[in-house]
């Protein structure tokens, strides 16, 4: 019989329907566990809030790359207590004791009562493990996309894009208000300035390289749906940080940020028109520069 949590992504703020799938599938886990206070603050604390990856070509899979062995610890900077399985490429010799050890880990989260995050569980971005089933050994999914469905425990890490990456929130250990913030604006400053390992533009550089599409005399990249991705991924991301500063007393910050969210939103809406949408980039880049030298004031 399959034991199954009902959950959905209503609550979870995405206006653009494209936010970054591992910070969306991790805040759901959290607003439907018992710590749900920290659903949103988990997104600015782990640093998600603020990264930015844009490659030359505008590859959709550029939003997800970074040190997966620095997962576990950037979630756990918001107090929380996760474990964390992965098997990358390369690793094919400890495939299926990772499979096992995953699905070990699934069940007892499930049981108790929280989903887990997991990559390419119905689509090729993150989602949510919401049940299991021992006698069909069949698991229950929510994906992005919004609706439920299942996937034989075989296929698990061997999907589309065959690397097994499951995070699952197991308890947490309160923080002091100053510790949070101090933390992640270190975290999201290092980030900005590129600190943060990808071969491709990353934190500031992010912007240039997305605004030199549309002033290119070539708009095809500009005006694409790989586009149209990259901005919905990050818009949305701005929001979380606006809140978190809101909610930890920097209102210098949590403004700037508001207006970061805001150039944000334009830009998406208005992402077929290069001008403006450039402008708007132009604009958020200048605000979260004034954002960097605040936080290391």
């Amino acid at each position: 019989m399959m034991k199954k949590s009902n959950l959905s992504w209503e609550g979870v703020y995405d206006p653009t329907g494209y936010m970054f799938s591992f910070a969306k599938s991790l805040t759901c886990a959290v607003k439907n566990s018992a710590y749900a206070d920290l659903a949103e603050d988990v997104v600015a604390v782990s640093g998600f809030a603020f990264r930015m990856w844009v490659s030359p070509d505008l590859c959709p899979s550029a939003t997800s790359i970074w040190q997966f062995d620095r997962q576990k610890p950037w979630v756990e900077m918001s107090g929380l207590r996760c474990e964390q399985i992965d098997r990358l490429w390369g690793q094919d010799a400890v495939e299926e004791a990772k499979r096992l050890e995953a699905l070990a880990l699934i069940r007892r989260s499930i049981d108790g009562g929280t989903a887990v995050v997991s990559w390419d569980i119905g689509v090729c971005e993150w989602g949510l493990i919401i049940g299991y089933d021992d006698e069909t050994e069949t698991l229950a999914t929510l994906p992005i996309t919004g609706t439920e469905g299942t996937m034989p425990y075989v296929q698990l890490g061997k999907r589309e894009l065959p690397i097994l990456n499951v995070l699952a929130i197991t308890g947490c250990e309160a923080r002091p208000a100053d510790e949070l913030l101090a933390g992640t604006m270190k975290l999201a400053a290092s980030h900005l300035r590129g600190e943060e390992w990808c071969d491709n533009a990353k934190g500031l550089a992010a912007y240039p390289a997305l605004i030199g599409h549309y002033e290119a005399e070539d708009k095809t990249k500009a005006l694409s749906w790989n586009m149209e991705y990259f901005l919905g991924t990050y818009a949305p991301l701005k929001w979380y940080a606006w809140k978190f500063f809101e909610k930890y007393g920097r209102a210098d910050l949590a403004d700037c940020y508001r207006r970061v969210h805001e150039c944000w939103m334009e830009a998406f809406s208005h992402r077929r028109e290069p001008e403006l949408a450039a402008a708007k980039l132009r604009e958020a880049e200048t605000l979260e520069r004034e954002a960097l030298a605040m936080m290391e004031a």
